[in-house]
């Protein structure tokens, strides 16, 4: 049985079997993750940074999608879990020398490696391609090979020389076991840092009721205080004026004369102590007061010439 032609099919030309799946490159989806932005697919340029899961994302993309959220993008399941400019960080990467930029061959004739990285690992010198397990730090950012991080034991980093934990070590595209494991990690976290936060604001507003009473009763106890102070005062110096005797009683004596002195106005000619010759210099002196006889009733002024 033949076909037009003289042609002889195949079986597996006239049978239809059940279609297979199709199977993605293992290197291509790893180098498609260290190579584009996680949210955009765009190419990963500086500035680059990381979120707590270990995704790589261009940060102006980030930027763009805190300020619009409502915006319909293709991977808007892998940057959920961020929050804010706090939730990433920025990575400090270290180029790669060796690195010409892609398809930088334009003739063929010279062969091109399609799996260099852009960036390598400062200490051990490999290529971030997607190959080896890379990891960064939350602390400063620094990005290094596992197998550096494997072979120098420390707690300060290589780059920078700040001081890290081993909380801090973030895997960069990672399995999904690893995922998850982050992924617990920032919930708790988060947690962590919420009950702080509640115990804090608690804290203030248990200070700032207590002080306010407090700040009331010393209002209130501060004319108190002046006051006994002022009795402690007054009582001192009745001890002491009675201890001085006869001298403490004439000295209080003449304390009410002044007093009293000072209250009732006396007349200058009503002082005892005065001579007539003093008493005289005033206008209101008998010798300076004038008789009926004496007074004009076309002068409205009365002058002292006479």
């Amino acid at each position: 049985m033949g076909c037009d032609g003289g042609t002889i099919p195949k079986r597996h030309e006239l049978v239809k079997g059940p279609k297979k799946v199709e199977k993605v490159d293992k290197n291509a989806e790893l180098s498609a993750k260290w190579k584009y932005c996680a949210l955009t697919q765009e190419k990963l340029r500086r500035p680059i940074v990381a979120c707590d899961l270990g995704r790589l994302y261009n940060k102006d993309s980030i930027i763009e999608y805190l300020l619009d959220k409502t915006a319909e993008r293709p991977n808007a399941e892998a940057v959920v879990h961020i929050r804010g400019i706090k939730d990433i960080k920025e990575l400090n990467l270290t180029d790669n020398p060796e690195w010409k930029g892609e398809r930088c061959n334009t003739k063929g004739d010279v062969y091109e490696d399609m799996h260099g990285g852009m960036f390598i690992c400062p200490v051990v010198g490999l290529e971030i391609n997607g190959k080896h397990r890379f990891c960064y730090l939350q602390t400063c950012g620094c990005v290094f090979s596992d197998r550096a991080l494997k072979e120098v034991k420390t707690e300060i980093c290589h780059k920078c020389g700040e001081t890290f934990k081993i909380e801090d070590v973030v895997v960069l595209n990672g399995t999904k076991e690893e995922v998850e494991k982050l992924r617990k990690r920032m919930e708790e976290g988060r947690a962590k840092a919420k009950t702080k936060k509640s115990k804090k604001s608690k804290a203030s507003r248990a200070a700032e009721t207590v002080a306010a009473p407090l700040e009331s009763k010393e209002d209130a106890q501060a004319p108190q205080v002046d006051l006994t102070e002022n009795s402690q005062e007054n009582g001192g110096e009745s001890s002491q004026s009675a201890v001085a005797g006869p001298s403490g009683s004439s000295g209080s004596a003449t304390d009410s004369k002044s007093s009293t002195s000072s209250t009732t106005k006396r007349s200058v000619q009503e002082m005892t102590e005065k001579s007539e010759v003093f008493k005289s210099l005033f206008t209101t002196h008998s010798s300076a007061k004038r008789t009926k006889a004496q007074t004009s009733n076309w002068v409205t002024h009365t002058p002292y010439h006479f």
